[in-house]
């Protein structure tokens, strides 16, 4: 037990002043637990893993994410499994003369030394491809990406609404 005191206050709001305070430090500790959804493995930092709510009969869901490379060399995305699909795999996305094509990435996403590499809607992105349950707003489902140098590494997906992308639902990393 401690005691606490301000000079001319009385010990019970004393009382209720320190606890008022210790509850707003748990808080905030365990605020930023909530928000805080990055993973690390080697070198590389994995910002913000997130997925949509899908419709019923959907057999796709889109993993979007981003890596960072604090190395000095390059690394490679090589391969990704998860318990949501029967499998899942790197896509890239393009439009040319106005034709969209969508298209699985051969031998691995590259993510150079030094750089950051966002998978989101429009371009480079994750296809979990034979869903096994369809992704639910504000559940997680976890996933593990493996890398060519860092190894691997278990994330989740936080599943945010059909309308909705990562960064509106929890703001941006850069803010």
């Amino acid at each position: 037990m401690f005691h606490f005191s301000i000079p001319g206050a009385s010990a019970v709001v004393s009382r209720k002043l320190c606890l008022a305070v210790l509850s707003a430090g748990f808080l905030a500790a365990a605020g930023q637990s909530v928000f805080a959804h990055e993973f690390k493995v080697g070198d590389l930092e994995i910002e913000h893993p997130w997925s949509r709510e899908t419709p019923v009969g959907a057999r796709v869901a889109g993993g979007y994410f981003t890596v960072k490379n604090n190395g000095a060399s390059a690394d490679r995305l090589v391969a990704v499994t998860s318990e949501v699909s029967a499998k899942a795999e790197v896509h890239q996305m393009a439009v040319s003369d106005g034709v969209m094509t969508m298209r699985r990435v051969e031998g691995g996403l590259e993510i150079p030394a030094g750089g950051t590499v966002a998978l989101e809607s429009g371009g480079y992105h994750l296809m979990f491809i034979d869903l096994k349950r369809q992704p639910r707003k504000g559940e997680s489902f976890p996933a593990t990406l493996t890398f060519e140098k860092a190894g691997s590494v278990t994330v989740d997906f936080a599943v945010e609404g059909l309308g909705e992308s990562g960064a509106d639902a929890h703001g941006s990393h850069a803010d």
